[in-house]
């Protein structure tokens, strides 16, 4: 398995800081995912204003609106988001933790915290940090 850590070198508590609210999460989320710019998935079109959803971009030619969770590991994800980032950091902290010592350690049910673990490792093999973030397209 892999160690690699998506949030960089940070230290557990100041990490409990920076993903408290589902804000912060939201913010942290779409500044890694948009750090090289905004680049409209159905035009291309660089331009952008904010959507109607907080930290989420609208494309100005096309319209097209896109969530900071769209298209990264945190699409479609059914819990809290604080809480999903914990238990990557602790993925990313820790790969060769079984997934039911994980679920004691996070508190999450065992099956959230295999399918998590699986999606993230897949992510990371098939494209590296950037694909955690959606920048790199399936083809």
């Amino acid at each position: 398995m892999l160690k690699h850590s998506i949030f960089g070198k940070i230290s557990e508590k100041d990490f409990f800081k920076q993903f408290e609210t589902q804000d912060l999460c939201l913010q942290w989320i779409s500044e890694k995912k948009w750090e090289n710019g905004f680049v409209c998935r159905k035009c291309g079109n660089t331009n952008y204003c904010s959507g109607k959803t907080p930290y989420s971009r609208r494309c100005t030619r096309c319209k097209s609106s896109e969530s900071a969770t769209a298209h990264t590991l945190f699409h479609h994800c059914r819990m809290p988001l604080p809480e999903a980032i914990k238990l990557v950091f602790e993925i990313c902290k820790t790969p060769d933790l079984s997934s039911r010592k994980l679920s004691s350690k996070v508190e999450i049910r065992s099956m959230t915290c295999w399918n998590l673990k699986n999606k993230l490792l897949h992510c990371i093999e098939n494209g590296g940090c950037d694909n955690v973030f959606g920048k790199i397209k399936s083809i």
